[in-house]
């Protein structure tokens, strides 16, 4: 099977079992949208979602958030990962936001980037869940699952990751097809026990094939 087909194949059976797949973060607008973001790094959904109904009624736009103190704001997400940085990220922010952007969040990838806790992945989850651009952020359940599958090769970084996805995924499609593949990885093809009897591409995934090879006989699950 060649990754043109592969890509087909996949893509097909998502369109098909999966045809409305969304964030799980909890929010109401561009800005809420890039805080839960931000607090998202290395810290789960679940957790952002319970901190920030909170931090949002304290801090309900870029301006009141430019606004606090840093110290403040540490106490509100105190129960995520890394607190004291993301605080200050937080902070950074929003104020080059009000500063700079007047107050409205970028679409732009480049200009989102200059955002201080904004790195690329984060500047593409925004730019295509709030903005609808041809944007594909790669996590570590992208990275791993484009792996697994065989639709990235060889690929080293996160980057690279995004670059063969994008060149092989429709336009139209790369919005929705990081929530297939973010979803995909985080409740069936997870990092050590992928649940491979229920996955729906398991036949078109290369790793799955390449077991089955290797065991000589149909596989139930790849190893860790």
């Amino acid at each position: 099977m060649t990754r043109k087909e592969r890509f087909k194949l996949i893509i097909d059976y998502f369109k098909v079992a999966m045809p409305v797949a969304e964030t799980e973060l909890d929010h109401a607008s561009p800005y809420e949208l890039i805080v839960a973001t931000i607090l998202s790094a290395q810290c789960t959904d679940k957790r952002v979602n319970i901190i920030t109904p909170p931090f949002f009624e304290k801090y309900p736009s870029p301006k009141h958030l430019a606004e606090a103190k840093v110290e403040d704001i540490f106490q509100l997400i105190r129960s995520c990962s890394y607190p004291n940085s993301k605080a200050n990220h937080l902070s950074g922010m929003a104020k080059m936001l009000v500063d700079e952007f007047n107050g409205v969040i970028p679409s732009d990838i480049n200009e989102l980037q200059k955002l201080p806790g904004v790195g690329r992945k984060t500047a593409n989850v925004v730019a295509s869940v709030a903005f609808n651009k041809p944007a594909l952020a790669v996590d570590t359940h992208v990275f791993r699952v484009a792996k697994r599958l065989g639709l990235s090769h060889n690929a080293k970084t996160p980057l690279e990751t995004e670059l063969q996805l994008v060149a092989h995924i429709p336009e139209e499609l790369i919005p929705i097809a990081h929530h297939w593949l973010i979803l995909h990885g985080r409740y069936v093809c997870i990092a050590r026990k992928p649940k491979c009897p229920e996955c729906g591409v398991k036949e078109f995934c290369k790793e799955y094939s390449r077991m089955k090879v290797k065991s000589g006989k149909p596989n139930n699950q790849l190893t860790k």
